[in-house]
């Protein structure tokens, strides 16, 4: 059986929209994109590293896979990044999308994300990552699908923005499994569900 892990950056109030640049995500008129690039370092870059090294397949969301699918594509192999993205195996979540999808190694889930992720997860084979996707993750967490966090936490409280843990959203006891702290005082911190409280239901 498959895990699914997320892996995102955050900032302090939660808000994930458009950490790489600034014409990444302007959805609501967000005027801070590429909030996380200055805290950039060896110690996110080395972690990064190991989990590229890990391999997985992509479970990606319509606004990230057509985001993405629009850029890394173009980017020259030099990036690590660009090699292994486009390398990868691509699940996307959408009812509006139809195949053939562009980007290359990318399959369309049908109907109810939900139920197709579960599906995947039962599979043999590589884990699961979502990274950006806020709606899918909403998703996947009311049915406890999530088996790992990794979040990026930046020393940044931006007051504005999509977050992931959105009001209004599913109730989730985690524990933390390991956590590192950058040269720039960005958290990396792993997460794994808990049992929740004497008396409070998933």
């Amino acid at each position: 059986m498959r895990k699914l892990k997320v892996l995102n950056h955050l900032t302090l109030d939660g808000v994930m929209q458009a950490p790489g640049g600034p014409d990444e995500d302007r959805r609501g008129g967000f005027q801070y994109g590429g909030w996380a690039q200055p805290n950039n370092d060896s110690v996110m870059g080395k972690f990064m590293g190991k989990g590229m090294a890990r391999g997985a397949d992509l479970l990606l969301g319509r606004w990230t896979y057509e985001n993405w699918a629009d850029y890394w594509p173009k980017q020259k192999d030099d990036n690590p990044f660009t090699t292994v993205l486009n390398n990868s195996q691509k699940y996307v979540a959408s009812r509006t999308l139809e195949e053939p999808l562009p980007w290359v190694n990318s399959k369309l889930l049908k109907g109810d994300a939900a139920e197709a992720v579960a599906r995947l997860k039962e599979q043999t084979g590589k884990d699961l990552l979502v990274m950006g996707s806020g709606q899918l993750i909403q998703s996947l967490m009311r049915h406890n699908l999530i088996d790992e966090f990794m979040l990026m936490i930046h020393p940044l409280v931006l007051g504005t923005g999509r977050r992931m843990f959105a009001d209004e959203g599913h109730y989730a006891a985690l524990r933390l499994v390991d956590s590192i702290t950058t040269t720039t005082g960005v958290i990396i911190a792993t997460y794994r569900p808990a049992e929740p409280p004497a008396g409070r239901s998933t």
